[in-house]
């Protein structure tokens, strides 16, 4: 009875003390598209991925109901950095909708410019709003809508002690008139933070240790993961495992008041899991705290470092070949940066199509045997079937006005045409392909489906291809596995290479695509076109995760584009729309929603670009 009546009492203390409206809310999901083209369309940098920020707490004067209800601490505010755009995953400040959202807009406004550095918090905000309504002044209207509002919600100035109370009408004034406050009052207590204005000094992640090369995901087995259900960028810090695996309890329960301190003990781990308490304990924290559980690292090394003597792995093909890279931070190309290693399954013996793809196949065959060129007659040949009547003509009209003309270009012959392209398919094969998508098949099962599907229906047209897959660990080596080489005919030997592949590393992209490009500069074609199939982002152990790796892959496209290649990715990624725009441009990608549909969709995609 006691623990119902206290329930109760603080859903209503905490239904009182709330100033929200969640009646009115806009959540990022919903906007985040359009928050992303306003952005990259006022000028932003293409390269920042919108997701939700972390609350912080803000330390400002609480109402005495907040206060008793525990509420009221944190709050979201916007903020951008090197690889994203951050923005409160709701916003519900105001009671009507359309304020809410135009808080959105204008956020992702004014996160196209940057604040100076080092300037103060005051003095940033009020930077930040005069450089975009100069910029765009027709979001004046907005923005002086926001201002009332947000206005009517602050604490009155006549009701706080005189040093909060001179402060707040510094941030008063300073909302209203941008640019006329110089500094803000000094003060014991921040004040209630402006979420009108960019955060101008964000949190930075925490934990000084480097990755070790131990730290590769552990295969997830046959469950899907669970999603939190928000697109959120946590903060966390690495820590190390207590060296002993029980720890001596010495405090006083009653005295833990929060998840987010980091206690070094060794917790048992059940064998049920309760994802509940994980969401509540994953949404109350500030930082999380990352370590490596032995048993975890134990089935890891099993998969990753276990790795196979020459005599278990793939044929080296050769001793590698030496790329460059792009640093995006000092924008230049360094020279000789990554080393591609070919490799040839040794273990594929020859296989014929599985028997569940035999019947798609053979309608795909069909259709992709329309696309083979007709035959067409060649003119002006020294021999043929028949005579090239207007090549004798001309022969004949040339020796009666006295010219020499040579007899040796007057007949025709029938023969089949050529379409003259190449094109070879990339395969991402990184460690994320072992992920289920179902409780029947893998991201990996998917790949391997679709490289069969695609291989029949290009082998009915008669286009030059190749296929490839790519995984790498750190720069040297990327490894590159040949499924099918342009000169080689497709059969038995190309599907066992195929059935073969697994999943391997990370996913260095530009190295596979600048390694790619190489290849196909070399086949003698009119049009040439480099497909991409991948599942994620490019990531790796080192740097390359998050905007370096972004903007290699970006130079990547862009190289291949300047050698007359037609670079094209088809991702399952569903976040694929937030980060491939700025690498292939707004019509150089496709999403395939349903993993499910790759198999099927991939061979018609082709068909359609190579109309």
């Amino acid at each position: 009875m006691e623990e119902h009546v206290g329930t109760l009492w603080h859903r209503v203390i905490t239904h009182i003390a709330d100033r929200r409206h969640p009646e009115a809310a806009v959540r990022l999901g919903d906007v985040a598209q359009t928050v992303g083209i306003l952005f990259r369309a006022l000028g932003g940098d293409g390269g920042l991925e919108v997701c939700a920020a972390d609350a912080i707490a803000h330390g400002a004067r609480r109402r005495f109901l907040e206060r008793l209800a525990g509420a009221g601490e944190k709050v979201e505010l916007a903020w951008r950095d090197e690889r994203s755009l951050r923005l409160p995953s709701v916003i519900d400040y105001f009671a009507q909708p359309r304020l809410n959202r135009d808080l959105y807009l204008w956020l992702a406004a004014l996160a196209v410019n940057q604040a100076p550095e080092g300037q103060e918090w005051l003095v940033a905000g009020q930077w930040m709003t005069r450089r975009t309504l100069a910029r765009f002044p027709g979001l004046r209207p907005r923005y002086r809508r926001l201002v009332d509002a947000h206005l009517a919600l602050r604490p009155d100035p006549l009701r706080l002690p005189a040093v909060e109370a001179e402060r707040e009408r510094s941030i008063h004034v300073a909302l209203t008139d941008p640019g006329s406050v110089a500094e803000l009052p000094p003060g014991k207590r921040p004040p209630l933070p402006v979420p009108l204005w960019l955060h101008p000094d964000p949190p930075s992640p925490g934990g000084s240790e480097k990755r070790s090369d131990l730290e590769q995901q552990p295969s997830p087995g046959k469950r899907r993961a669970e999603d939190l259900g928000e697109r959120r960028r946590r903060r966390a810090e690495r820590a190390r495992m207590p060296d002993r695996d029980q720890g001596l309890v010495t405090i006083r329960m009653e005295n833990i008041l929060t998840w987010g301190e980091y206690v070094k003990v060794d917790r048992g781990t059940d064998e049920e899991d309760d994802l509940d308490r994980a969401r509540a304990a994953a949404a109350d924290m500030d930082r999380i705290a990352v370590a490596q559980d032995r048993k975890v690292s134990g089935a890891r090394l099993r998969f990753d470092l276990d790795l196979p003597a020459e005599a278990e792995d793939d044929l080296v093909l050769d001793e590698g070949i030496l790329l460059p890279e792009w640093d995006w931070k000092h924008r230049r190309l360094q020279a000789n940066h990554c080393r591609i290693v070919e490799m040839l399954a040794f273990d594929a013996a020859p296989c014929p199509l599985p028997a569940r793809l035999i019947r798609t196949a053979k309608r795909l065959r069909n259709q992709f045997q329309a696309l083979a060129p007709a035959r067409v007659w060649h003119r002006g040949q020294p021999d043929g079937q028949e005579v090239d009547l207007d090549a004798y003509l001309r022969f004949a009209a040339d020796r009666r006005a006295g010219g020499g003309t040579a007899a040796d270009a007057l007949y025709r012959e029938l023969r089949s045409g050529a379409r003259d392209l190449a094109c070879l398919l990339l395969a991402d094969l990184s460690l994320s392909t072992d992920t289920w998508i179902d409780d029947r098949a893998r991201v990996i099962d998917v790949i391997r489906d679709s490289l069969f599907l695609f291989a029949e229906s290009l082998a009915a047209t008669g286009d030059r291809f190749g296929m490839l897959g790519f995984s790498s660990r750190r720069r040297d080596p990327v490894r590159v596995h040949k499924l099918k080489g342009f000169d080689e005919t497709y059969g038995a030997a190309v599907r066992g290479r195929i059935g073969a592949v697994k999943p391997g590393y990370y996913t260095r992209m530009g190295a596979a695509l600048r390694y790619g490009t190489k290849l196909l500069t070399n086949q003698p074609a009119g049009r040439r076109l480099l497909l991409l199939l991948s599942d994620g982002k490019p990531n790796d152990l080192d740097q390359y995760e998050g905007r370096y790796g972004v903007e290699d892959t970006r130079h990547a496209v862009r190289e291949a584009r300047r050698l007359g290649l037609t670079p094209f990715c088809v991702t399952i990624d569903e976040r694929g729309n937030d980060y491939l725009p700025h690498l292939f441009g707004s019509g150089g990608y496709v999403v395939i929603r349903r993993p499910s549909e790759l198999p099927l969709r991939l061979p018609l995609l082709y068909a359609r670009l190579t109309a």
